[in-house]
């Protein structure tokens, strides 16, 4: 592949980036404005803030959004670079300018505060994800919670819920007590969704199995399964036993099958389960098993 061919896929993949973060920014405005800000629900982060004073201020939200985020998106340049930075820009400015355009949209829903929670955060959710996918970000406050975990004994986690606790206080002052714990459980419902898309909804998991049966095991596994499998030699801590130690990885939509075969084989067998966050490598790709 020629240097003018690298080029042109590099732009087409650029593009389609480009495209992507930004109908992930409009979808984010589109469920702040006629699902979540309507019912008086807020969001976290920078974009929570941004709520907050818009309803204190009286200011235009989409400024407050794309003000708030500049200096965490020059904390992301810095930190991670200048493609990042670059997405995160048309992100955010996509996500400002829709919630302008859609300011006077008519709500969607309205009352049923159970129904505004899971389809704001739903709407929410997938927009940012979407963003994040493809390289870029709607939000600064997680960018900086990485920043100061790299400085302090606290985990990134740890940091965004305590950045956060103080954003659905402020929430609290302008929608009340039950709009900020709606806001929390249409937070959490979001961050859930982000991580289905961003992570996508075939993630993988790791089976590692102990079991009497290990060739049976594997055999099944292959032949139900279409998965191949690695053995590990292992030793018992008590018991001194040397035994197979088998290990497979599979998407989620097999992690019901995989289940059934080893109950199959061995009732007995001792599972542990792991979420993994990416596989790589042409052996991972299934042959069919019909």
């Amino acid at each position: 592949m020629n240097k003018i061919e690298k080029h042109r896929k590099f732009r087409a993949k650029m593009i389609f980036k480009v495209i992507m973060v930004m109908i992930g920014g409009i979808i984010a405005a589109y469920g702040l404005e006629t699902v979540l800000i309507p019912n008086s629900v807020s969001d976290g982060g920078v974009t929570g803030l941004s709520i907050v004073g818009s309803q204190l201020f009286d200011l235009p939200l989409g400024i407050l959004i794309a003000v708030l985020n500049i200096p965490f998106v020059w904390l992301g340049y810095k930190q991670i670079g200048k493609s990042f930075a670059l997405l995160s820009i048309i992100g955010i400015a996509s996500l400002a300018a829709g919630t302008g355009f859609m300011h006077h949209t008519p709500a969607i829903i309205e009352g049923d505060t159970l129904l505004v929670t899971v389809v704001g955060g739903i709407i929410l959710g997938f927009g940012m994800g979407l963003a994040l996918r493809n390289g870029g970000a709607l939000d600064g406050i997680d960018m900086l919670a990485v920043l100061l975990s790299r400085k302090l004994p606290f985990g990134t986690s740890d940091l965004i819920l305590f950045f956060n606790l103080f954003v659905f206080i402020f929430v609290s002052a302008v929608f009340g007590l039950q709009g900020a714990l709606l806001s929390v459980i249409a937070y959490y419902i979001a961050s859930k969704v982000i991580h289905v898309v961003e992570e996508g909804l075939s993630g993988s998991k790791t089976f590692q199995i102990i079991t009497s049966e290990p060739e049976l095991m594997v055999e099944t596994i292959r032949d139900q399964l279409g998965r191949s499998a690695t053995y590990k030699e292992a030793y018992g801590g008590f018991s001194h036993e040397k035994f197979k130690e088998i290990t497979c990885v599979i998407n989620r939509l097999e992690d019901t099958k995989l289940k059934e075969i080893i109950n199959e084989v061995d009732k007995n067998a001792f599972v542990t389960v792991y979420d993994v966050a990416e596989v790589k490598g042409s052996n991972f790709r299934k042959p069919n098993i019909h």
